[in-house]
């Protein structure tokens, strides 16, 4: 009865090839890295691939589609508050007193005529951008000056973003403006409501 060879156990142990057989090409190839280097420099954001390049709306291109959305929100805001006017009986003032005393009242809130048409006026801008927003990812006034809404994945905002926008429009407006004029002044050209968002308004 013949004896085994040491060396062929050996082989079987050590998990050798068979003879004439090619040894595996390793996976980490040089001609693989760079690919793999890159992917790994490639940004990215949650998990998530960013944003592509893009070329952000600046501060008079979206006071130009404020001032059309205000053309179409102030007209509408003035009807319901003919409407409201004839259910509970209070009034704007007549615009031939339109003087130092309604500014003076407007600003003291004396008048509760005009608090409660300026209040109209906030709920139907922040109801009209919202619709608009989540169904075209972009107001009317946004689209005659070819502007839209982005998140930082270059996708249309969600439901929970736009939500975060109208939450930012007010705090945009309790800083006297100054939220909405960080548009100028910031290098992304975004307003506090685009930052607490987390959204980009962009030339399309």
């Amino acid at each position: 009865m013949s004896q085994r060879e040491p060396s062929d156990e050996r082989g079987h142990k050590d998990g050798d090839a068979a003879p004439g057989t090619a040894e595996e090409t390793p996976k980490n190839t040089e001609a693989s890295r760079p690919a793999a280097a890159s992917r790994k420099r490639a940004p990215t954001q949650g998990g998530r691939a960013a944003a592509p390049r893009f070329h952000a709306g600046g501060l008079w291109r979206r006071l130009g589609a404020a001032m059309v959305d205000l053309a179409v929100i102030v007209p509408v805001a003035l009807i319901l508050a003919w409407f409201a006017g004839q259910l509970t009986g209070v009034h704007l003032p007549d615009s031939r007193n339109y003087g130092v005393d309604f500014w003076l009242d407007l600003m003291l809130g004396n008048d509760p005529a005009l608090l409660g048409f300026f209040g109209l006026l906030l709920a139907t801008a922040l109801i009209y951008v919202a619709i608009f927003q989540v169904t075209w990812a972009a107001t009317p006034g946004m689209r005659v000056l070819g502007l839209g809404i982005i998140d930082l994945y270059g996708d249309a905002p969600s439901v929970t973003r736009v939500v975060a926008r109208t939450a930012g429009y007010l705090a945009a407006t309790a800083t006297l403006g100054l939220g909405f004029l960080w548009i100028g002044f910031d290098r992304e050209r975004r307003g506090l409501h685009d930052w607490i968002s987390g959204t980009h308004v962009v030339k399309v």
